[in-house]
């Protein structure tokens, strides 16, 4: 260590100020005797310390230089070790208590912000849940009103040779154009493929396409409301590619159904 790091490290404050073991504080004293930027950086301490006190107490100073003077000439002190000096932990002690609070406070400032965070969050989901829920209800009380409806034409649709276990139903109400299509009985469409509705004149036999059920995998309920204007003799679903076709595919036809009844 040269001469501007052992400045540099604090050792020599230390010293002036007995904080130091005492084989360090002979060490400290061996090096201030062999080298004088040592003994004149000491006496600079010295100084800067006696110009505060007397700056406090003027009658105190002379007994506060006579005693560092003694610190110098050798009386025994408590010391830490000069090749790795310790920190004057009573001295930082506060500082360090601080900073810990500090970084408390702030982790506190900030879990308290993500728990409000959470906890609106989680109201508005629970908000738009009970949302759901309720215009579920309104929409099944919807549904049952039109399902009873003696004026609404019910059409079971049978599964055909492609799929024999499938089945669906369709309510047809002519007052508002629109049928109520229960596809419950229908599995999900392969990737790349989409159940398309169509209603069907049986003479001759002439297709309608209703359009394409997209939401069908997502749908839970799998009801789904399309408008028809049609005369409709019957109706039929077949899969079609992504996007539907300007013709059934026969090949396809999942489920049909004939009108057998209208009021």
């Amino acid at each position: 260590m040269n001469t501007k790091e052992y400045i540099a490290s604090g050792i020599l404050e230390l010293y002036v100020a007995g904080s130091l073991s005492e084989k360090e504080n002979e060490e400290v004293h061996a090096a201030i005797q062999e080298n004088p930027e040592l003994l004149a950086e000491v006496l600079s301490i010295e100084n800067a310390i006696v110009k505060l006190t007397a700056a406090a107490s003027k009658k105190d100073a002379s007994y506060l230089f006579t005693t560092i003077q003694k610190e110098i000439e050798g009386k025994e002190t408590k010391v830490i070790s000069i090749s790795k000096p310790k920190n004057n932990w009573l001295q930082y002690s506060g500082w360090v208590a601080s900073i810990v609070i500090g970084c408390v406070l702030i982790w506190s400032i900030s879990q308290n912000n993500q728990l409000k965070e959470q906890i609106a969050t989680e109201k508005q989901q629970l908000e738009e849940q009970i949302d759901k829920a309720s215009n579920n209800l309104a929409e099944a009380e919807k549904l049952i009103s039109i399902f009873r409806d003696k004026d609404i034409i019910s059409v079971p649709l049978a599964g055909q040779k492609v799929s024999p276990n499938s089945y669906a139903k369709v309510y047809w109400d002519k007052k508002t154009n629109s049928i109520y299509l229960d596809a419950k009985g229908l599995p999900d469409p392969p990737k790349g493929k989409v159940y398309q509705v169509w209603s069907l004149k049986l003479s001759p036999l002439t297709p309608t396409s209703l359009g394409t059920l997209e939401t069908f995998t997502t749908d839970a309920n799998k009801i789904f409301t399309i408008e028809n204007a049609n005369e409709s003799e019957a109706f039929g679903i077949t899969l079609e590619p992504v996007g539907g076709s300007e013709s059934p595919t026969l090949e396809q036809l999942y489920t049909l159904g004939a009108v057998t009844a209208a009021p």
